[in-house]
């Protein structure tokens, strides 16, 4: 069986917990900087394919799902602020860690609501077979989003995807130019 949509985005939202934890635990402010480039293409490209794939879903199959749509592309829009703050930032400067936290506050409450909330209702009112193909949307669509936050663009389809399709691939240029961590730089596993 395919993962359900729920599956996919607790997956991320793992996989992004991990990233702040090593961010923390860094040993240097090169392995710091390693991961904070990683968490900040993880959570860029997680918050386009809410954006893209989640909350429309949101509008389509459920009667408050405007409202919870609205509330989400808010929530998520701050915490783009905070990512665009927080990618810029240098490992070793004294603002790294009150920025990194500030943004973890409200990526956590955020988190909260959609697996406790949001998406069990949205998994609620879809069969298995449309949550699968939500599922899947939303990963191929992190393939295409940009890897970088981008606060100011579109957040609403169809201006948000044109948007991305012309960001993604100047971000994808810069990150030849980020250093990125190694298998061997994970240290929890």
């Amino acid at each position: 069986m395919a993962p359900r949509v729920l599956d996919a985005i607790k997956q991320d939202h793992r996989d992004l917990e991990m990233l702040y934890n090593e961010i923390v635990n860094g040993k240097d402010t090169g392995a710091r900087t390693r991961f904070q480039n990683m968490f900040a293409w993880e959570l860029a490209r997680h918050s386009v394919a809410e954006d893209l794939v989640l909350y429309p879903a949101f509008e389509k199959y459920l009667s408050n799902g405007r409202q919870m749509a609205d509330r989400d592309r808010e929530e998520n829009h701050v915490i783009k602020e905070h990512l665009k703050n927080f990618q810029n930032l240098d490992a070793a400067s004294p603002d790294f860690f009150p920025v990194l936290d500030s943004l973890m506050r409200d990526l956590k409450k955020h988190i909260h609501a959609e697996e406790t909330v949001d998406i069990p209702q949205l998994e609620d009112a879809v069969s298995q077979n449309e949550s699968e193909g939500l599922a899947k949307s939303f990963e191929r669509t992190k393939i295409f989003a940009p890897s970088r936050a981008h606060p100011h663009a579109p957040s609403k389809p169809p201006f948000e995807t044109a948007v991305n399709l012309i960001t993604a691939p100047i971000d994808q240029v810069a990150d030849m130019f980020r250093r990125w961590p190694s298998k061997k730089d994970i240290s929890i596993k």
